[in-house]
């Protein structure tokens, strides 16, 4: 290991927290840099397609082009996320773009606890196809990407740049971290990128198909996600296992 690198181990503080964030990419292209030239190809990014994530794979691009970018893929997801991650790759060729599933099918998942896990253990269910599967692209990886922005909800405002992942014993990096949603998308109408289509029907989060509803334009960017349930977040940014 690389003396002067941050590890979960040796964690004390985000350097950054005094990294002036007043230039164009607030303070998200130099932290790619920094996190590249520090950890190299033992960084992935875990994308999941949304707004932010594809600002973060553009500035990725810019920075290191055949980064490792993983998407977890449930096999609940919208037919447009998948579409959309077509577009990313036939843009971004050289990026490693990869699908992990889980170890259990749906047919499996099924027959082991029941039809429509998501309704009845929303935990449960987030685990098998997504905390599980996330544990395992990790395994040995000192850091990872995330696309994390604090305005997104009361359980993300004090998200740093560097943060200390205790859910996966890593480095958890957001670059975002100051990006407003108008931000987001100004990023990419003036870059052109290609985005998922749901975001102009009234999905600001978008997740699996069963447990992603529409919002109305002044809700909170994870209002749509387990609408009528007490969970906002998947399990993948919250520290009980």
């Amino acid at each position: 290991m690389e003396a002067g690198l941050i590890t979960y181990d040796n964690f004390v503080d985000d350097p950054f927290q005094t990294l002036q964030s007043d230039d164009e990419t607030k303070g998200a292209l130099n932290i790619l840099k920094w996190a590249y030239d520090a950890y190299g190809d033992s960084i992935i990014y875990a994308c999941s397609f949304g707004a932010e994530g594809i600002v973060l794979v553009d500035l990725i691009a810019k920075v290191k082009q055949d980064a490792d970018i993983v998407f977890l893929d449930t096999g609940l997801h919208f037919p447009e996320t998948y579409e959309l991650i077509n577009k990313v790759k036939e843009k971004y060729p050289s990026l490693r773009i990869r699908l992990k599933e889980p170890d259990l099918t749906l047919d499996e998942q099924r027959e082991k606890y029941g039809s429509a896990l998501w309704k009845r253990q929303p935990d449960q269910c987030c685990y098998i196809r997504k905390v599980k599967p996330l544990e395992e692209t990790l395994q040995g990886a000192v850091a990872w990407l995330s696309g994390l922005r604090r305005e997104q909800s009361p359980t993300r405002r004090n998200t740093n740049f560097i943060n200390k992942d205790e859910r996966f014993q890593s480095i958890k990096i957001c670059p975002l971290i100051y990006w407003t949603w108008e931000d987001v998308w100004n990023y990419i109408r003036e870059n052109n990128l290609p985005y998922n289509e749901l975001h102009d029907q009234g999905y600001p989060s978008i997740g699996c198909f069963p447990c992603t509803s529409p919002v109305s334009k002044d809700g909170d960017s994870r209002e749509g996600r387990w609408s009528g349930l007490n969970k906002t977040e998947c399990g993948l940014h919250t520290t009980g296992k």
